[in-house]
């Protein structure tokens, strides 16, 4: 999938004694978005953007080492007759010795002569490492400007982080000037190492450049041309990662220290064998309780009680991410735990006053946004028709930032289907869902609509589950409603087996708990998504009642 984008120049940085001017180059090409303003809160800017950072270069995937020549060696080592070394061994201790000796010191003096040629290699080789360093931003940070808060996105190189650095306008003073939309802007390594010289003591001036979309018939090598093609997955795990934000999630507060303390052990622990999860204990009104596995090290958590009313256990895997984490404790007021599930995705919102964090993490390092989780699948899937989805969407536009109850109240809409069509605009890549003020958001993740053909089916399942209705394979055997909750059960008749699915859903026409009798569900459960047995049960529930 291609991406094209127009910047005017290069992102700058201008640097001076008494002050600093940070100049963002946007996507000429996109509809103008601009903001002018000057920080007033420097240094948690600094550390906030710089985790944002260490987002984008992350790179946990697993490298194995290369043993070619190892082997090559061990192969020749076969050959050779020990017997009739040693035996040759005896004259020939002496002739090395001799010619040991004259080979250090042949050896010390072309050292000494190429000595400037190693040092001169030495810096070509950093000088080349950092202008690499910029093909790490597979895509570049997607930047919003909205009525309430500016707000950074980007994506990790292996496809298992997110990271989100929102700030809201009282981080800066002086605001001149803003136009609110999404844009893409230029990124490059170089702007790491200045954003590292943001002091207290000095005015730092934020800038998405509004020259960028000034139209000129002149001097067009001021325009970058960049061209990037994004392998769909990438995509499509920027999108799952805005539909699992949707999900219900066990939620709770840690205290900075319960995160410095959770970082301390993974620094001085390195596991060599599994089990290597973080065992969530959640009882209520007790202490969160994190255990560390193989060492079962356990770190209780005495500032932060579980407010919630039912005790249950939370595995989750990848945990070294959360090293990301380690520049915000500073900084941080208190950080909020989003667990899906055990083995599911998780989000950790760190409150920085005026500005908020969020890092979603994948199931585990391995198991990418993309490729392990249709969670657009367990989102509500009301149908609604597309000019209801066009007023609901224009509605959201007209203030950018809305909740779904105080939308479906203005528009006059049932919040089932506010809800519906605001899911599908996410799965869409215009529509994304704040975490930390639990609002929907617009935001345009590409200016040309993405080919939702392509990108809409990681796997089988949901065609499998078209296909089965098609074949009116599907049978919805009972209904029943318990506590908001509507749990269905059903049959489906897939060539000579009969399986019996079953799903709860919640009020929101989200996927809270689900059943089957498949050999695929049996193994994975919901971790990566329904089964296309769920998936059809639900849909033919769909075509009935409603």
């Amino acid at each position: 999938m291609e991406f094209n984008y127009t910047y005017k120049g290069n992102t700058s940085v201008v640097e001076q004694s008494g002050n600093t001017q940070m100049s963002f180059s946007p996507d000429t090409k996109r509809p103008p978005t601009y903001f002018i303003g000057e920080l007033q809160q420097n240094v948690a800017f600094r550390e906030a953007i710089s985790a944002l950072h260490d987002v984008v270069i992350s790179d946990l995937r697993f490298k194995p080492k290369d043993k070619t020549a190892y082997k090559e060696w061990r192969t020749k080592q076969e050959e050779i007759n020990w017997d009739l070394v040693m035996a040759m061994r005896q004259d020939v201790t002496t002739k090395i010795k001799a010619l040991q000796a004259e080979l250090n010191q042949l050896n010390q003096r072309s050292y000494k002569r190429l000595s400037p040629y190693y040092q001169a290699r030495e810096e070509f080789r950093r000088f080349v490492w950092q202008k690499q360093l910029d093909f790490y931003f597979v895509f570049d940070p997607v930047i919003t400007v909205h009525p309430d808060e500016v707000f950074f996105e980007c994506f990790s190189v292996d496809e298992s982080t997110y990271g989100r650095l929102g700030a809201s306008y009282e981080v800066f003073k002086n605001i001149s000037e803003f136009a609110c939309g999404t844009t893409n802007v230029d990124y490059s390594a170089a702007l790491y190492d200045e954003f590292q010289k943001i002091r207290s003591y000095k005015t730092t001036q934020l800038q998405v450049d509004p020259s960028g979309f000034e139209v000129k018939t002149t001097n067009e090598a001021a325009y970058k041309e960049v061209k990037i093609d994004l392998p769909d997955s990438w995509v499509r795990g920027f999108l799952q990662v805005s539909s699992a934000m949707c999900l219900p999630a066990t939620r709770f507060d840690l205290h900075p220290m319960d995160i410095h303390n959770i970082c301390f052990v993974l620094r001085r622990h390195k596991e060599k064998k599994g089990p290597r999860s973080m065992r969530y204990h959640l009882k209520p009104g007790e202490p969160v309780r994190v255990v560390f596995e193989p060492w079962d090290i356990e770190v209780v958590c005495p500032r932060s009680l579980y407010t919630g009313c039912q005790e249950q256990t939370i595995r989750v895997w990848g945990r070294r991410r959360l090293h990301i984490l380690e520049r915000l404790i500073a900084v941080a007021k208190k950080f909020t735990v989003h667990l899906l599930g055990t083995g599911m995705p998780s989000f950790y919102v760190a409150d920085l006053g005026d500005m908020s964090f969020t890092l979603g993490l994948s199931g585990w390092t391995a198991n990418d946004w993309a490729g392990a989780g249709n969670f657009d699948l367990m989102a509500p899937r009301a149908d609604v028709d597309e000019w209801t989805q066009k007023i609901i969407f224009d509605g959201l536009r007209e203030n950018w930032v809305e909740t779904a109850d105080s939308l479906s109240q203005r528009l006059n809409l049932s919040r089932t289907a506010v809800l519906g069509a605001l899911s599908a605009y996410t799965q869409a890549g215009r529509v994304i869902y704040d975490l930390n003020k639990e609002v929907y958001r617009v935001r345009e993740l590409s200016r040309e609509p993405l080919p939702m053909e392509r990108l809409r089916f990681a796997n089988e399942r949901e065609k499998s589950a078209t296909r089965f209705l098609s074949q009116n394979a599907v049978q919805v055997t009972a209904v029943s409603e318990k506590d908001s909750a509507l749990t269905v059960q059903g049959s489906i008749q897939d060539k000579a087996k009969t399986y019996n699915p079953a799903l709860t859903i919640d009020r929101d026409e989200r996927i809270i708990n689900a059943e089957c009798t498949c050999n695929w569900h049996q193994q994975n459960k919901l971790y990566k998504g329904p089964c296309e047995h769920i998936l059809a049960l639900r849909m033919q529930h769909a075509r009935q009642y409603r």
